[in-house]
């Protein structure tokens, strides 16, 4: 009897969050399922876990195994945690995860601010793109 009502209240804790804010759902990504790979079908805006982050679907398909979160741009964006100032500059795969102007990053261990939309450069590369913070 106790298993089955904590797998009801699970169920009823998943179907919140599938409500809930990205921002609201960074903070509690034990409530999203990890990702599959064996051909489960994701619909826009369904989010799933894999490693230590979460993700949120850009288009609808079917997995396959080389289409993992974090290799396939087209399909995921990454969601960050909104308390972090100044998170880790990560190379953008083209428009779907570029930074729009005033995104806030750390790259080799100083902090830039986007000068840009859809800024796919290396920080620390040219000033027109990224304006190191001071």
């Amino acid at each position: 009897m106790y298993a089955e009502r904590a797998v009801a209240t699970m169920a009823r804790y998943r179907q919140t969050a599938a409500t809930a804010t990205d921002e609201a759902a960074v903070k509690s990504p034990e409530l999203f399922p990890m990702w599959d790979a064996g051909g489960a079908s994701y619909a826009v805006g369904d989010r799933v876990r894999y490693g230590e982050l979460l993700y949120r679907c850009l288009t609808a398909h079917t997995s396959q195994e080389s289409w993992t979160p974090d290799a396939a741009p087209s399909l995921w964006v990454r969601i960050d945690d909104p308390a972090v100032e100044w998170p880790e500059w990560r190379q953008p795969a083209g428009s779907t995860d570029a930074y729009p102007k005033g995104s806030k990053v750390s790259h080799k261990g100083k902090h830039y601010i986007s000068q840009i939309d859809a800024n796919t450069t290396e920080p620390g590369t040219d000033e027109r793109w990224w304006k190191k913070a001071e």
